[in-house]
């Protein structure tokens, strides 16, 4: 047998609930002459076949066909007070809550005029106030189908959210420029989501971007980005990470010609990454680089010798020299490091 509700009402201790529904599945059977208890903050709405009908504030209330006239014109008259009418009833909370969390699930994808494609991940805090009970459990709960506090409160992060991409679509800025745009951020999003909270009857009091940035593989591209900034073109930027990978490989332990020939490779290909880079930027981009001349010094030792062949080969990657030119070279001072027992 249903439950027949004689006494209504909903007390929230823990005071983080929004929504209260009663009963909590399916309908329940109230009756005229139940009673309605209605704390402060708080707004009791009947719902009915998709629709809130009928409101009561704080204090009691006992239910009559005077004070339910929509839910009386839906269900019809032909009841009697001792015939029960099924319908539910949701508390609402009408207190303003604070400090909600909203932030990124995943990250945003942005159009970036310096990056052309970016990923932003954002963080903040909202506040909200429910103002028009029966407008939000027909917006919420008719339409959107859901009452529980997290998922309300999911609603409406994705609300700003939504707003938040717009407005950074809109604003035309890279990743660069919006992680110093916190102030004028929260300030977009908050008149963008305003009216779209209104619509459903809620206030939105306040709204906060404390963090927007790049993701991980984004900063990547920034800091890259930045070097080649530095460079001047992408030729020089080709150019430096060529150089670096080839610092990196003589970091490594020597091989067959022994750690003193690898510090000595170190050294050398240390000054021809210098060098390398000064030309890069002091020459104009479009005239290729003239053939340069062996160097002067005459190696004498197995390590000098090691160091002039990685100089040549980071010359002939540099277009310093010809490969004419670094094909006699290298053989040279191949067998002068042979002669030596290199």
């Amino acid at each position: 047998m249903a439950r027949i509700f004689d006494i209504v009402q909903f007390v929230d201790e823990s005071g983080t609930e929004m929504v209260h529904r009663i009963p909590e599945r399916g309908s329940g059977d109230f009756r005229i002459g139940s009673q309605v208890i209605v704390r402060d903050s708080q707004a009791a709405v009947f719902f009915r076949d998709g629709r809130a009908l009928d409101v009561f504030g704080p204090g009691p209330h006992t239910i009559t066909t005077a004070n339910i006239p929509l839910l009386v014109d839906l269900i019809g008259k032909a009841f009697s007070g001792e015939t029960p009418f099924k319908a539910e009833v949701y508390f609402v909370s009408l207190r303003e809550f604070t400090d909600l969390k909203w932030g990124t699930p995943t990250p945003i994808t942005i159009r970036d005029p310096v990056l052309r494609m970016a990923r932003v991940q954002a963080r903040g805090s909202y506040a909200v106030q429910i103002v028009e009970p029966q407008l939000f459990v027909n917006k919420i709960v008719g339409t959107q189908g859901i009452y529980r506090t997290s998922d309300i409160q999911g609603f409406f992060r994705s609300m700003i959210l939504t707003k938040l991409t717009d407005l950074i679509g809109e604003m035309g800025k890279s990743v660069i420029e919006l992680s110093g745009m916190a102030e004028e951020l929260t300030m977009g999003v908050r008149a963008k989501a305003a009216e779209e909270f209104a619509a459903r009857g809620v206030n939105l009091t306040s709204v906060y971007v404390e963090y927007i940035g790049p993701t991980e593989d984004t900063a990547k591209a920034i800091d890259e980005a930045a070097a080649m900034g530095a460079l001047g073109d992408m030729s020089a930027y080709m150019q430096f990470q060529a150089a670096r990978a080839m610092r990196d490989a003589a970091q490594q332990p020597a091989g067959t010609a022994g750690v003193g020939v690898g510090l000595g490779a170190g050294v050398g290909m240390g000054a021809a990454m210098a060098q390398m880079l000064t030309q890069s930027m002091q020459q104009p981009a479009q005239r290729p680089a003239p053939e340069a001349p062996a160097a002067p010094a005459v190696p004498r030792t197995a390590e000098e010798i090691q160091a002039t062949l990685d100089n040549l080969d980071m010359r002939l990657a540099a277009g310093e020299i010809s490969e004419e030119t670094y094909n006699k070279l290298y053989a040279k001072w191949e067998a002068r490091l042979k002669e030596l027992g290199g």
